[in-house]
């Protein structure tokens, strides 16, 4: 192999992602209004940098994609921190004021650029065999059974969450199912390989969901009806409600995907039976029962403190009803471990590392936020859903109890985990098989992480 290769491989990158920066900070210099040089010269040094540093891990446009958000979130962290106030209220209120360039990070610069490094990398050799067709099927099948699946409640409620501000256009039900069916095929293309369990499809279908809000709700739909362009925080607080919905929108779309993309698989691709793992799939499910309901027992132990400190313990059953601390804490064991079986059976095999495991176990405690006090338990007690900001912002004290929750239950779940794999690696019949259920390090999964709980936390705060 020629030495210079690497080296060669790096400079592509590096000029690519300066050219791609470039004209995104044009576009970016369009869309806010900023002088075009300052803007084109930002967008082509952090695009610069973007392929220097980063543009290896973008093995796919999927990896690249991802790798590019969480990218362009670093960016205006930094750079939103550098330059806020050194009082909280000042520093909330230099965030706000600079939401604008948030969103112009994200699709003027780490889309563009991870995408043009992602398909670059998808091209060499090492890339590895991809399934055009099953991609094409399964991800167009997910997005519109998806949709279904808000059917009902959408007509009932006259509102579209993927079209929300285009709800008086003709033939609103068509055009939200052509959007669906454009965000399955596409979520499919782009992460048909990292997408490995249920838990993963809903961690990818949350990151997508939220991006389809920035690029969808914020920047598509004006475009195509004429409007100009507001991307101030003012605006997105008003369209929260739909951030809500493209994120729920993505969980179903995760979830329908793995189910329809797991059948695929079983159907058309043919299995090696010398490839044939000791584990039924019967004690695969009762060991992940098992072990999640112990690790949920004892997430909902360590939370508890921080969930009576914040006045949600008392509460645990919805805003609309108060129960003694007693009888909410042991109300909120139950719920812990309950949820905590769903953990055990969605992601398992997840975590190599604890690491890993707690930052999926966050992940998976923010799901359960927008799930349950935002959306399932005001729906059962009162019939409706209150997706404003202002019901956001009063619910921010049980988010932290969440990500706590979510922590704690998949650190326990992890070291039952891996006693038990140890065991399984010991016999080299099952070691084999037990090695291609685990996720390799390497995936694009802390991009996953930096991305979709960066910004599944910070849009509560920032816009509420």
């Amino acid at each position: 192999m020629d030495p210079s290769m690497p080296a060669n491989s790096t400079a592509r990158r590096a000029w690519i992602g300066a050219a791609v920066g470039l004209l995104g900070g044009l576009a970016g210099a369009a869309a806010l209004g900023a002088p075009v040089v300052q803007c084109c010269g930002l967008g082509a040094v952090l695009g610069l940098g973007f392929g220097l540093c980063i543009g290896v891990r973008a093995h796919s446009p999927g990896a690249g994609l991802i790798w590019g958000l969480s990218f362009a979130l670093l960016v205006w962290v930094l750079l939103t921190a550098a330059a806020g106030s050194a009082h909280a209220g000042g520093m909330m209120r230099d965030a706000r004021e600079r939401f604008p360039e948030l969103v112009a990070l994200l699709i003027c610069l780490g889309l563009p650029v991870g995408l043009a490094l992602g398909i670059l990398g998808s091209l060499q050799p090492a890339a590895g065999r991809y399934h055009w067709g099953r991609s094409l099927v399964a991800g167009g099948l997910a997005g519109l059974l998806s949709s279904l699946i808000f059917s009902q409640w959408m007509i009932a409620g006259d509102y579209f969450p993927l079209i929300a501000s285009l709800d008086k256009v003709p033939h609103a039900i068509a055009l939200h199912f052509l959007m669906a069916l454009a965000i399955g095929t596409t979520f499919a293309l782009l992460f048909q390989r990292d997408v490995r369990s249920y838990g993963s499809a809903m961690g990818w279908g949350l990151g997508y969901g939220i991006l389809w809000w920035f690029f969808g709700q914020l920047t598509l739909l004006p475009l195509l009806s004429g409007q100009r362009l507001d991307w101030t925080a003012e605006n997105g607080s008003q369209l929260f409600g739909s951030l809500v919905g493209h994120i729920l929108y993505g969980l179903i779309l995760g979830v329908v995907y793995a189910s329809l993309d797991r059948i695929w698989v079983r159907l058309m691709i043919q299995s090696d039976p010398l490839q044939r793992v000791r584990e039924g799939p019967g004690f695969r499910f009762l060991r992940s029962v098992q072990w999640g309901a112990l690790a949920g027992l004892a997430g909902g132990l360590v939370s508890s403190p921080v969930m009576f400190a914040t006045g949600i313990l008392p509460h645990t059953a919805g805003l609309g009803s108060s129960f003694s601390t007693v009888l909410g804490l042991l109300l909120h064991l139950l719920i812990g471990a309950v949820l905590g079986t769903g953990y055990g059976l969605l992601f398992r095999h997840e975590a190599p590392t604890v690491e890993w495991g707690v930052l999926w176990g966050n992940t998976f405690g923010l799901i359960w936020w927008y799930l349950g006090p935002l959306t399932l338990l005001p729906l059962i007690l009162t019939g409706q859903c209150d997706w404003t900001s202002a019901a956001a912002s009063q619910l921010l004290p049980s988010l932290i109890g969440h990500l706590v929750y979510g922590g704690i239950t998949a650190w326990v779940f992890f070291l039952l985990e891996r006693r038990y794999t140890r065991w399984l690696l010991a016999d080299p019949k099952s070691a084999a098989g037990e090695l291609r259920r685990l996720r390799p390090v390497g995936t694009p999964a802390p991009a996953l992480w930096l991305f979709a709980l960066g910004l599944g936390i910070i849009l509560p705060i920032l816009l509420g």
